[in-house]
């Protein structure tokens, strides 16, 4: 054991049954050095960053020694991927323990590239530089975002090669997350046939996450309306900035409603929901525009776990389970709205705003006009500028806009905040992303800290010219993202 660097460990998976994880010896590598620090993460967790930003803190980030109080293991979940029920768990990833905050709150700290566990299936359980890199940039790009995210405390080389095509350099992402259970956990315990088991994690997710949703009369069916809402929520938030997941399987789906698992994702910059990036997504399965639909697929899987707790009776529990998954399209649609109207800063309730939003957005499919700039454009009071908004169509839906910010209840100026605080003027577009890693590959960390600043603060005015607005140019288009395993 070593000193706990402000480490503060109180790990309640661990006293569930211990069908749901395996414990996991910590695996030792070569030469384990810090790429990057997350200084203000480490701060919120309660812990010392100067400590932690040394060789000693490195160590314990990659795992070659344990930190007092932690209980490494593995949990296990299972996951429909593409619509195909497999048993997984964590393949590649070793849960250290839960750290209690200074403020209260419990986070999980996980090495992602940790080494072998018991659910590898032949995987050598580690991680490349590249891909550790890419999910360090993107979760605090959704932090600073404001959408509900996983969290990167720290990327250290382990000075070790991993074969993929070829050799890459190794690395471990330390994540940090509200929990890590999810759809995939309750699907695992379900295949278990133990009653007992699904009862426990429903007593223990409630408990967890939905403390305020306590005594329930009915804690299953609870459960599965309080995670429906969450699911809602950053569903919204994916669509309101442009973030298309790539992968949402059942075992992506966070039951804390946190977005996790940055492989193929990616932000569209021309406007089109049938956009898709994903390198294994062959059918647009989990294409931008059917984010929503696949949520409430996903989330009808979850239900159906969840059956023999919502009522003795199979009928009556179906029922009950369904009311539920049919109310999405509406508690969807209805925050759906309410966001769009925020991105163009209209005040209460008028009969033009669902047709004005779709007008827009049928304009930007045609036009193909970056969806991020395009919102943040028309923020400006002295837009339209010229160029490309002297398009007849879009000149005719600014005079409709114009004449509905007119009947508002509140003034332009309060329209005008409404909008910068939706519509970003950076997200981690997938080029300046692909530059970071690049450069970032080839021993150049500049490229991703100066990536890192710009996204830590992306509602921030900036001169439409600046180079992190611009969307790619042909040739730095980038048409594929991949998972990195």
């Amino acid at each position: 054991m070593t000193r706990p660097y402000g480490f503060q460990f109180d790990n309640s998976y661990t006293h569930l049954p211990e069908d749901l994880f395996s414990r996991c010896p910590l695996q030792p590598v070569k030469a384990p050095q810090m790429v990057l620090l997350n200084r203000d993460l480490a701060g919120e967790l309660g812990l010392d960053d100067e400590a932690l930003d040394s060789p000693a803190g490195a160590a314990i980030l990659a795992g070659n020694e344990q930190i007092d109080g932690s209980d490494p293991i593995a949990q296990a979940y299972a996951g429909h991927q593409f619509g195909n029920l497999t048993m997984l768990g964590d393949g590649r990833a070793i849960l250290l323990g839960e750290q209690l905050t200074p403020d209260g709150a419990r986070r999980d700290i996980q090495l992602k590239g940790g080494g072998r566990t018991v659910f590898s299936r032949g995987g050598d359980g580690r991680a490349a530089l590249g891909p550790m890199l890419r999910e360090y940039i993107i979760s605090e790009a959704m932090h600073g975002l404001g959408i509900p995210t996983t969290r990167s405390l720290a990327v250290v080389a382990t000075g070790e090669s991993v074969l993929r095509e070829t050799a890459l350099p190794g690395a471990i992402l330390t994540r940090v997350a509200a929990s890590h259970l999810r759809v995939g956990t309750f699907q695992y315990a379900a295949g278990r046939q133990n009653p007992a088991l699904l009862e426990a994690l429903v007593d223990y997710t409630l408990n967890r996450h939905y403390p305020d949703r306590q005594p329930a009369d009915n804690p299953a069916l609870t459960l599965l309306d309080a995670v429906m809402d969450s699911q809602v929520d950053l569903i919204v938030h994916w669509m309101r900035v442009g973030f298309i997941h790539g992968v949402l399987n059942t075992d992506n789906v966070t039951l804390s409603g946190e977005s996790i698992d940055y492989g193929p994702c990616a932000f569209m910059d021309s406007f089109d929901p049938d956009t898709v990036f994903s390198s294994i997504d062959h059918q647009g399965r989990y294409a931008y525009g059917n984010q929503p639909t696949i949520t409430q697929w996903n989330l009808s899987r979850f239900a159906e776990t969840l059956l023999p707790m919502i009522d003795e009776d199979v009928d009556s529990a179906i029922e009950k389970a369904t009311a539920i998954i049919k109310s999405f399209s509406e508690r969807y649609s209805e925050k759906w709205l309410a966001m769009m109207k925020k991105k163009l800063g209209l005040f209460g309730d008028d009969p033009v705003d669902e047709k004005l939003i779709t007008d827009l957005l049928e304009w930007m499919k045609v036009n193909q006009a970056d969806y991020t700039n395009t919102f943040r454009d028309i923020t400006g009071e002295h837009f339209p500028a010229g160029g490309f908004y002297q398009d007849d169509a879009f000149i005719n839906w600014h005079q409709r806009w114009q004449a509905r910010l007119g009947r508002n209840s509140k003034p332009l100026k309060s329209s005008l905040c409404l909008m910068r605080n939706h519509n970003p003027a950076v997200i981690p577009r997938n080029h300046r992303v692909a530059e970071a890693l690049t450069a970032a590959e080839q021993g150049d960390l500049a490229v991703t800290s100066a990536l890192l600043n710009a996204l830590a603060d992306p509602y921030a005015d900036r001169d439409p010219d600046d180079s992190y607005r611009q969307p790619p140019a042909p040739e730095e288009r980038v048409c594929q993202t991949f998972c990195g395993t």
